[in-house]
């Protein structure tokens, strides 16, 4: 979806203080904490972003790697990392200096404020913008644009969602994705429905393309797909219920990772046997580029409801 509109009032409001430790939303000087009176938790970090822990029914939501650097050194292992405005390493054209998965993940957000509030949701939205950037990273990608992300924590999901304007005198391409590292009791017993008749490019055959025939989608190796034009909600399924229904907008496609014992070749990656426990399920739009003309913007977003 792309429109015309004027700048939102959010990225007016970049510097806003006045939430305090309100109810439902607690500010600490790296990461902001959100929380429900029913005791469902979110915790997101202003590097990168990223969501590293999602908390629901007793339970963590989320895989984060023991290992993970959150001290802003690197870009965080597990959570929900923010892939703009490249998917994966481009050797050609405006995104080709850019490090892998862009700069998203590895800048420091800052806080608009929170926009929202009640006994069974609490929303609050961070930008990103070129002041925002280092030196090397305005140099590898000189485009004037303006970022929000928003984090709605509800009782029974958890939606995160991204405004991208162009604010500048040219058009622009990119890719948006999140990372999403769910938290599975044994990946070996789960699968992945919704997929069936999609084309995929799988990353493990060097790219091949290929079209999924499986109903449900089962992990027994390293798996490294991305699903193109995927029709509706993906759902991650063990023991004949639901574990996570994926729902998306404007996203058109979803990549299904898991690193299996590669997973030992990655220095920020714990415990060694940690991916019996991960599935990333990432809704996208990088497939193709996405053209956002000048003074545009485009939205998008991903639900997981439990």
């Amino acid at each position: 979806m792309v429109e015309r509109g004027h700048k939102p009032d959010a990225l007016a409001v970049a510097h806003t203080t006045d939430i305090g430790h309100a109810s439902g939303v607690s500010i600490e000087s790296d990461r902001v904490k959100l929380s429900l009176p029913s005791g469902e938790s979110a915790e997101i970090l202003l590097y990168g972003a990223t969501v590293i822990s999602w908390k629901a029914g007793g339970e963590e939501k989320l895989f984060l790697s023991d290992k993970a650097k959150l001290d802003g050194t690197k870009a965080i292992r597990g959570g929900i990392p923010l892939v703009f405005p490249v998917f994966g390493k481009t050797t050609e054209g405006p995104t080709a200096a850019l490090p892998q998965h862009g700069f998203a993940r590895i800048s420091k957000w800052e806080l608009l404020g929170k926009t929202s509030e009640s006994n069974t949701s609490v929303q609050v939205d961070f930008g990103l913008g070129p002041e925002n950037l280092t030196v090397d990273a305005r140099k590898q990608w000189p485009y004037d644009f303006g970022l929000i992300y928003s984090v709605v924590l509800g009782k029974t999901s958890l939606e995160t969602k991204m405004l991208v304007r162009n604010e500048g005198g040219e058009s622009f391409d990119f890719n948006v994705l999140f990372h999403t590292y769910l938290r599975v009791p044994d990946v070996t017993t789960v699968s992945v429905s919704g997929l069936k008749g999609v084309t995929y490019k799988d990353k493990v055959l060097k790219g091949a393309m290929a079209t999924e025939e499986s109903e449900s989608v089962t992990i027994a190796a390293e798996v490294d797909r991305a699903y193109e034009n995927v029709p509706g909600a993906v759902t991650v399924n063990a023991d004949g219920k639901t574990l996570f229904k994926v729902e998306r907008t404007n996203l058109e496609d979803v990549v299904v990772w898991n690193p299996w014992e590669g997973a030992s070749g990655m220095a920020d990656f714990g415990p060694a046997d940690g991916y019996k426990n991960m599935l990333c399920v990432e809704a996208g739009a990088v497939a193709n580029w996405h053209t956002l003309e000048t003074q545009n913007v485009w939205e998008c977003g991903v639900t997981v409801h439990i």
